[in-house]
């Protein structure tokens, strides 16, 4: 997944980390030089320009992203880089940092803006769960339980698509605790059928992610985030 990244400050650089550690190809666009330090992040690729701009957006070439967030300290800019991917070059999501409150309700499809969140970690779980089917994406970790959120969204191959929730043999640990469906959330019941594209979302300690993955994607794999 090509995704681009706007605003190379704490928050941009650790959801660039956060992806580029899971193998996506990440640019990282900052317009100050004093911020541009390629060593904090030397799986990314850097661009020193305004991303607010449409010729700095088509030189980086933004149309070939699968995802842009929007990851400055101001507000303002998010929203311009969010209207200019989504209605000049047609980016398929778009995710976009809230620095204050009293500016959130600004943060719509009207500007181009698909996801709008302020945690870093989150934001980088967001754009991988967006476009990742049939990866387990870490949502949040619950320090403090040693827990982890985490999402998996059923590909139609999945083993349980068309099973009810009793027939699914989940490891220790590990609790269905949502079932997002279309615009539905839904609270898990034991005779609920799983339905491919279900985005099922899951509490379990670190420990029973791969389990976790194992039984609901029929093959272990590697969680993201």
């Amino acid at each position: 997944m090509r995704v681009a990244i706007a605003g190379a400050g704490n928050v941009g650089r650790s959801i660039a980390q956060e992806l580029a550690d899971n193998g996506h190809e990440v640019i990282l666009i900052e317009r100050q030089q004093s911020r541009l330090r390629p060593e904090r992040v030397p799986n990314a690729e850097w661009v020193l320009a305004d991303a607010c701009e449409l010729a700095s957006l088509e030189e980086v070439d933004i149309a070939s992203c699968d995802v842009v967030v929007a990851a400055t300290n101001d507000d303002k800019a998010n929203l311009v880089l969010s209207l200019l991917a989504k209605t000049e070059f047609a980016v398929g999501r778009v995710v976009s940092r809230v620095n204050r409150a009293e500016n959130e309700w600004l943060f719509t499809d009207q500007w181009g803006v698909d996801v709008a969140v302020s945690k870093p970690r989150m934001m980088a779980a967001l754009v991988e769960e967006a476009v990742t089917v049939g990866d387990l994406v870490r949502l949040m970790t619950f320090r403090q339980g040693q827990a982890n959120l985490v999402e998996i969204t059923l590909p139609p191959t999945a083993p349980y698509v068309g099973h009810a929730l009793r027939d699914v043999p989940l490891p220790p640990d590990t609790a269905l605790v949502a079932i997002l469906r279309g615009k539905r959330v839904l609270v898990p019941g034991p005779d609920d059928p799983l339905e491919s594209g279900d985005e099922l979302v899951f509490v379990c300690t670190a420990e029973m992610e791969h389990g976790v993955q194992e039984v609901i994607l029929g093959a272990p794999g590697n969680p993201q985030g």
